[in-house]
């Protein structure tokens, strides 16, 4: 009886990733800093920064059943909290997940880690320098080399989700060796909970909505259903790449000049 973990599955794009791979596994474990209550699910309260907190979500796993998927979405966004814990939160923990993950890899496991647009509007002005910190977020000096270069939490934001592109890029031939897949998924403007705070408090955002070709919100269900691709046998040979869901937003601001 195999296992998929949703990280972040308490609202959101988390929670529609939940709906989105009902019937992909026999078990489904529903992750959240507060165990979310889903029917049909098995819900656990994780803090994906705790690596105590990762180390007991696989042992749960592993005791279920060969692991089959991981959808990783938990993060938290600019407006929630200073460029250190932002890196925390986005890239150290998604390295941690992967990594934890690894062991337990068959033929036909997969994951797919969200990464975001922003990693898009940085990238033209990547820096090998930081380039060189954020592909190594488990070194023990790293949240004080990283937050002491960024500050801004908007940039910092931006550079971790580079980061957790990076990442599951790398862990994607790893985890190639053991038959199991990596990619990452880069909503643009979801209409989500987290998606409306940042709209509310950044007015770059609105200036940024009205770029979007499409002339709309991006719906949590429409990131969840390419996600659950992603990670069904109907991918079986996408591995180490990202998939940006923005309604066209990128060339679209390309466009705007």
């Amino acid at each position: 009886m195999t296992v998929a973990v949703v990280t972040g599955a308490g609202r959101g794009m988390g929670r529609s990733c939940v709906e989105k791979l009902r019937g992909l596994t026999e078990h489904l474990v529903a992750v959240d800093l507060v165990a979310p209550e889903i029917e049909g699910t098995i819900g656990l309260a994780c803090d994906v920064s705790d690596p105590a907190a990762i180390a007991t979500l696989v042992e749960r796993v592993d005791a279920l059943g060969p692991f089959r998927a991981l959808a990783h979405v938990a993060g938290i966004s600019p407006t929630m909290a200073d460029s250190r814990r932002i890196f925390d939160v986005d890239l150290v923990a998604t390295q941690r997940l992967l990594d934890a993950f690894e062991p337990l890899v068959v033929p036909g496991s997969a994951a797919v880690c969200f990464s975001s647009l922003a990693a898009y509007q940085i990238a033209p002005f990547a820096d090998p320098a930081l380039d060189s910190v954020i592909d190594e977020p488990l070194a023990a000096d790293f949240l004080d080399r990283i937050s002491g270069l960024v500050t801004d939490s908007g940039y910092a934001y931006g550079l971790a989700k580079r980061g957790v592109v990076r990442a599951s890029a790398r862990a994607a031939v790893r985890w190639g060796t053991r038959g199991g897949r990596v990619n990452s998924l880069a909503p643009g403007i979801i209409d989500t909970p987290m998606g409306r705070q940042e709209l509310e408090q950044q007015p770059v955002m609105r200036t940024m909505l009205e770029q979007v070709p499409l002339g709309r919100l991006g719906g949590a269900g429409e990131v969840a259903a390419v996600a659950a691709f992603l990670l069904s046998d109907d991918a079986s040979f996408v591995s180490g790449i990202d998939v940006l869901v923005d309604g066209a937003l990128v060339p679209g601001m390309a466009s705007a000049g």
